[in-house]
C-alpha cells in the first residue's frame, strides 16, 4: 500500500476510533446526569454519583494485563477492542432496563460496569493510536481523535437528550447506544489497520502476571477498607447527612488504596507494571510532566461536572434547547475547533499549543458565569426552525438562547483545541513496548480532575452558587497553564526526542 494512502487509513482509523471512545463517556455522564435530574435526584448526590467513573482513573492497574496478553488471532490491540465493545453493547442494553428511580443500586453498579468497559476500550484505543501513528502523524492523529470523540459526545450527550424528551424514554436511547457499539467492534475487527511488528509483548511468566495483578487488587482493596477503619475509629460516620464527611472517605480511601496496591504488586512480581512504571520514570521531568497532566484539564474538568445540572435545573433550560445548542449546534463548533487545533499544530510546536489553548480553555467558563449571573434571556434569542436529518427531528420551532449558544460555544471550541494539543503530549510521552500502561496511567491522572471534582463540584455548587462556582472553574485552570509555562524546556526537549527518533 503506498505510504500516503497507508497514512490516510491510519488516521481515518484514528478518528473512527475517537468516535467510538467518546461514545460511552456521556453515558456515564452527561447523558446519565440529565436522566437522574429528569427523575428528580437533587444535585448533591447527582455529584456523588459521578465516582461511577472511577475506573477512569484506576485503568491503569489492569493495562498492564493488556499489554502482556494477546487474544488469539486479531492481535494484541484489535483484539482487545473487539473484546471490550461487544462487551460493553451487551452492558448498555443492561443499563437501559434498569431505572434510577426503582433499583438505584443496581442502576449505579451496571454504571459502573459501563465505565470499566469504557475506561478498558480507552487503553487500547489510546495504545493502538500511538503505536499506529508516526510521530509526525501525532498531532494530525490528536486533532482527529478529539473530533470523532467530540462528535461522539454530541450524539450521547446532546442528541440523546433530544431522543429521550420525543421519546419519553431513556432506556430506549441507551438500547440505540448499544446498537453503534456493536457496530463498533464491526468496524474495529474488518476495517483498522493493524499494528506493526515493532510493538511486542513483555516476555514473562504468564501466571506470576496473572497472580500479580490479583495481590495489586487486594492492596487496593485492604487500603480502602484500611482508610474507612481509621475514620470511623476517630468517631466519623460514611453516612453522615454532612456531605464534606462523606467525601472526606472517599477521598482517604483513595489515598490509601493506591500506595499499598502499588507495594503489593512489586512484591508478587507483576513485571508488566512495575517494568513499564520503572521506564517511564527514566524519563526527564516524569514526575513534573504527571503533576502537568493532573492539573491542565482541571478548569475544563470541574465546570463541565455539572454543566447538564446547570442548565436544565439552575437555568431552567429544556431538554430539548441543551441537546439543540450543546450539541446539535454545537457540532459546527466542534468541527471548527478540531481543524482549527490540527492547523495551528502545523505551525506551532506543542509547547505553544499547549500554552494558547490552556488559556483559553481556561477563559471560556467565563461564558458560564456569565450566563448564571444575567440569566436566561439576557442577549435575546432566535428561533430555529424544524428540521429532519433522519437520526434526529425537530416537529416545532425551537426558541434558542444567545446567550447560552454563546457560553456553548466558547466551551465546544476551546476545550477541543485544549485536548488536541494535550493528547499529542500523552502519546510523546509514551514507550512503544509498553504503550497501554503508559498512556493509561497518563490519562488516568487527566481523569483525575473530571471524576473527583465530581463529588467536591456537586456540594460546593449547592454552598456558594453558580456564579461563584465558575469563578472557582477559571480560578483552576491557572496552575496548569502556570506549569506548561514553567515546563517549556523539558516539553521542546521531548519533541526534540521524537524527531530524532523519526
Amino acid at each position: 500500500m503506498p505510504s500516503s494512502l497507508a497514512a490516510f487509513h491510519r488516521l481515518i482509523a484514528v478518528l473512527f476510533l475517537g468516535f467510538a471512545s467518546g461514545l460511552p463517556l456521556s453515558l456515564t455522564g452527561q447523558a446519565m446526569q440529565a436522566w437522574l435530574t429528569i427523575e428528580g435526584v437533587d444535585i448533591a448526590t447527582i455529584g456523588f454519583l459521578g465516582l461511577v467513573g472511577i475506573p477512569y482513573t484506576f485503568k491503569f492497574l489492569w493495562a498492564p494485563l493488556m499489554d502482556r496478553f494477546e487474544p488469539p488471532f486479531l492481535g494484541r490491540r484489535k483484539g482487545w477492542l473487539v473484546i471490550t465493545q461487544l462487551a460493553m453493547a451487551g452492558t448498555l442494553w443492561w443499563m437501559a432496563s434498569l431505572s434510577p428511580k426503582d433499583a438505584p443500586l443496581a442502576f449505579a453498579g451496571v454504571a459502573v460496569l459501563v465505565a470499566f468497559l469504557s475506561a478498558s476500550q480507552d487503553v487500547v484505543i489510546d495504545a493502538y493510536r500511538t503505536d499506529v501513528l508516526a510521530p509526525h502523524e501525532r498531532g494530525l492523529g490528536g486533532s482527529l481523535a478529539v473530533f470523532g470523540y467530540r462528535v461522539a459526545m454530541i450524539l450521547s450527550g446532546g442528541i440523546a437528550l433530544i431522543w429521550a424528551e420525543q421519546w419519553q424514554s431513556w432506556g430506549r436511547v441507551y438500547e440505540v447506544m448499544a446498537w453503534i457499539m456493536v457496530g463498533a467492534a464491526v468496524f474495529s475487527l474488518l476495517a483498522t489497520p493493524r499494528v506493526s511488528g515493532a510493538s511486542q509483548p513483555l516476555k514473562s511468566d504468564p501466571l506470576r502476571e496473572l497472580l500479580g495483578f490479583l495481590a495489586l487488587l487486594a492492596g487496593v482493596l485492604a487500603g480502602a477498607f484500611l482508610s474507612r477503619w481509621v475514620l470511623m475509629g476517630l468517631g466519623l460516620d460514611p453516612d453522615d447527612p454532612n456531605k464534606w464527611i462523606r467525601l472526606l472517605f472517599i477521598l482517604a480511601g483513595i489515598a490509601c488504596a493506591l500506595p499499598l496496591g502499588g507495594w503489593a504488586a512489586k512484591k508478587a512480581g507483576f513485571e508488566t507494571l512495575t517494568q513499564s512504571l520503572t521506564s517511564y520514570f527514566r524519563q526527564p521531568g516524569a514526575w513534573a510532566f504527571l503533576l502537568l497532566i493532573v492539573l491542565y484539564k482541571l478548569s475544563d474538568a470541574f465546570a463541565g461536572s455539572l454543566t447538564t445540572p446547570f442548565l436544565i435545573k439552575g437555568m431552567a433550560f429544556s431538554q430539548a434547547e441543551v441537546g439543540i445548542v450543546n450539541k446539535i449546534i454545537g457540532i459546527w463548533l466542534t468541527i471548527f475547533g478540531a481543524l482549527l487545533a490540527g492547523a495551528l499544530m502545523l505551525r506551532l510546536n506543542l509547547y505553544r499549543s499547549l500554552l494558547l489553548f490552556g488559556v483559553l480553555q481556561m477563559l471560556a467558563n467565563f461564558g458560564f458565569y456569565t450566563l448564571a449571573v444575567l440569566g436566561k434571556g439576557a442577549w435575546g434569542g432566535f428561533t430555529l426552525q424544524p428540521f429532519d436529518w433522519g437520526f434526529v427531528a425537530i416537529s416545532q420551532p425551537a426558541d434558542i438562547d444567545s446567550l447560552l449558544m454563546f457560553a456553548i460555544a466558547a466551551e465546544n471550541i476551546t476545550s477541543g483545541m485544549g485536548t488536541a494539543a494535550f493528547v499529542a503530549l500523552l502519546m510523546s510521552l509514551c514507550s512503544q513496548r509498553y504503550t497501554a500502561t503508559h498512556y493509561a496511567l497518563l490519562s488516568a491522572l487527566a481523569s483525575v480532575g473530571r471524576i473527583y471534582v465530581s463529588p467536591l463540584a456537586g456540594v460546593m455548587a449547592e454552598s456558594i452558587g453558580w456564579p461563584a462556582f465558575f469563578v472557582v472553574a477559571v480560578v483552576l485552570g491557572v496552575p496548569g497553564v502556570y506549569m506548561v509555562w514553567r515546563m517549556r524546556s523539558t516539553i521542546e526537549a521531548l519533541m526534540g526526542k521524537e524527531e530524532t527518533k523519526t
